[in-house]
């Protein structure tokens, strides 16, 4: 046994073990991207099931139709004239139907800034209490006047009144049904939840004058076509990564396809052949759509909420028609009526990849993880190489000839070296709060400045590695190789803790901005190799927070043939950060952007100096 852990000791104190990290480093990336690609395959991947048995999800016989159609028609002829009005003379005609039909109405008003612009209206829901309800629970059907494209909700709004119109000869109800009409899909849905869970700010959010109980789940309607469709499209990604409950989306597509017979797509993916490539590019295109954060529909206000809500869009040439995707809310909200308790047996952290093929948290979460954890096993190599001195700092007065250095030539594990950490500390601590300077000027500054402020800071940034770097090397004592390991050791500790943490709540973000940093674990002061040294500085460069977000802007979108363009990129950014609370910019800016800039002033280092040795 002593033999066993004398043997173990002096393997700890081998100085060979340091060359293995960036090898550990490099196997997690290259094992959390192959991982990545691996879920795909039926063997990691599995069917998706109903977990809630209450929902009975199309176990019922709907009804909605026949007489239904020419109500449709003629709500859709009042709607019509109003197209090109403003958002109050809209209002007041749906106020007048609503309480035609005998419901309770009310009004918001609020009012939104962002990147100089603003963003205001009025939303109008009205309420129908539960024949054999308490008002606890509510169930609420939305209806936007303009689509997240700022299209006509054309056949939406007037099939919403529709089946408020048709809901109300029903006594079946146990839970309030509420229909709320917004005038766009981002900012009137997010006021009113807000308002309703008393989150909201009463300088831009007027409070609700009517509330019912606690909302159990969210169906949007976006309808914007006048033809008949084919299938149906279940938009289901929310604010920051979140998605709903599993089982309402397996509901949903249980009533579509099951029992109405159309057709279901997700993430415009119109046409699936259940094939390796097209569940790749499924789950990447959710990845991509997750990662950024944005709101999706009227849906995404819901879900930070934990009130699960999808938007139903339909789409295609095809046979159905208005009473068909009636019948599928219908069809949707008899089951969630079912109800006893919240949605929460079934998965709330998923991977779409198919509209019955889905993995789990569990499944895909270790790609993420493998991915960070990368930084930190560098990080910690890189602190417990800064104890060890240089050999040329190991040569004293003691070992002069040249026999001795050559018994020295490794790292005398019994020498220990003092680390200087004010320094470190400080570059990396001045580098991360600097991340708020580009934070708070893309989300505050009007949108004409947008674009020009965005270039300045790229060149701002591109200069500033050089300017820290030449001011390390010029200072009254020059940066020595520890300092460097271990401001390259702050910085990466830092970000893999980070990228962990985000990991559990946005995978996708974490994943992205994991693969986009992955170079930063291998940089190193290169002062007597020029060559590696700038083709290092390339590739940092080349995968900088900014050209990203620059090259992302010109890019074409999933089915656009165009890109958005940066200013409208940047504008939208600031809209989700004043609006909706994304927390995108705060990643990409205050934990990517510095680890970048410690990266680039690692790779323009010039080690000099000594270390103090000390005999341990």
């Amino acid at each position: 046994m002593p033999r066993l852990l004398a043997s173990a000791l002096s393997l700890r104190r081998d100085p060979r073990l340091l060359k293995l990290p960036p090898y550990l480093s490099l196997l997690c990336i290259v094992v959390g991207v192959v991982w990545l690609f691996l879920l795909p395959l039926d063997d990691y991947s599995r069917r998706t099931y109903i977990s809630e048995n209450a929902l009975l999800p199309g176990q019922v016989h709907t009804y909605f139709g026949g007489s239904d159609q020419n109500v449709f028609r003629a709500y859709k002829h009042e709607t019509d004239e109003l197209a090109g009005k403003g958002n109050i003379e809209v209002n007041d005609k749906l106020e007048s139907i609503a309480k035609g039909l005998g419901l309770k109405v009310g009004r918001q008003n609020f009012t939104y800034s962002s990147a100089g612009n603003t963003h205001s209206g009025q939303n109008i829901y009205a309420i129908l209490q539960a024949p054999r309800g308490d008002a606890t629970e509510a169930i609420v059907l939305v209806a936007a006047w303009k689509n997240v494209k700022g299209e006509l909700n054309r056949s939406g709004v007037p099939l919403v009144l529709t089946l408020a119109r048709y809901f109300k000869r029903w006594s079946l109800w146990s839970k309030d049904i509420i229909f709320l009409f917004t005038p766009d899909s981002i900012a009137g849905p997010q006021a009113w939840v807000d308002a309703y869970h008393d989150a909201h700010d009463s300088s831009r959010v007027a409070s609700l004058p009517l509330k019912s109980g606690a909302l159990q789940g969210a169906i949007a309607l976006d309808y914007t076509r006048e033809t008949r469709f084919q299938s149906v499209h279940i938009v289901y990604d929310g604010v920051n990564g979140q998605l709903p409950n599993l089982d309402l989306i397996n509901s949903v597509n249980h009533v579509a396809g099951g029992q109405m017979g159309m057709g279901v797509a997700i993430q415009e993916m119109w046409k699936h052949s259940n094939s390796y490539h097209d569940r790749l590019q499924t789950m990447l295109r959710g990845m991509l759509k997750q990662g950024l954060g944005l709101a999706g529909g009227p849906h995404s206000s819901f879900i930070p909420y934990h009130v699960d809500a999808v938007t139903l869009q339909p789409f295609g040439d095809g046979w159905q028609d208005e009473m068909a995707i009636g019948r599928v809310i219908e069809g949707t909200f008899r089951s969630l009526n079912n109800l006893l308790e919240h949605l929460h047996q079934s998965f709330f952290f998923y991977l779409l990849m198919q509209k019955e093929r889905f993995v789990s948290i569990g499944t895909y979460l270790p790609s993420a993880m493998l991915v960070a954890a990368n930084f930190t096993i560098m990080a910690i190599a890189l602190w417990v190489k800064s104890g060890q001195p240089e050999v040329q700092e190991v040569i004293t007065e003691k070992t002069k000839t040249a026999e001795e250095a050559e018994k020295i030539a490794l790292p005398n594990p019994h020498v220990a070296v003092e680390r200087d950490l004010f320094l470190p500390l400080v570059l990396v601590a001045v580098c991360q709060f600097a991340g708020v300077v580009p934070l708070y000027l893309f989300n505050h500054l009007p949108e004409s400045a947008l674009i020009p402020a965005f270039v300045l800071f790229s060149l701002l940034s591109a200069i500033l590695p050089f300017l820290l770097s030449n001011l390390l090397h010029t200072s009254t004592t020059s940066t020595t190789t520890q300092q460097y390991h271990l401001i390259r050791s702050f910085s990466l500790l830092l970000l893999g803790m980070f990228l962990s943490s985000l990991a559990t709540l946005n995978f996708s973000l974490a994943f992205l901005v994991g693969v986009f940093s992955a170079p930063l674990t291998f940089v190193r002061p290169c002062p007597n190799s020029p060559i590696l040294k700038w083709l290092s500085i390339v590739v940092l460069y080349v995968l900088s927070p900014t050209t990203v977000v620059f090259v992302a802007s010109v890019l074409p979108g999933l089915d656009e043939k165009v890109g958005y363009g940066l200013g409208e990129v940047l504008r939208q950014a600031a809209f989700a950060w004043d609006v909706t609370g994304t927390y995108t910019p705060v990643v990409v800016w205050c934990v990517w952007w510095p680890a970048w800039i410690v990266g680039v002033v690692s790779v323009l280092g010039r080690p000099g100096g000594g270390d103090k040795v000390k005999e341990a």
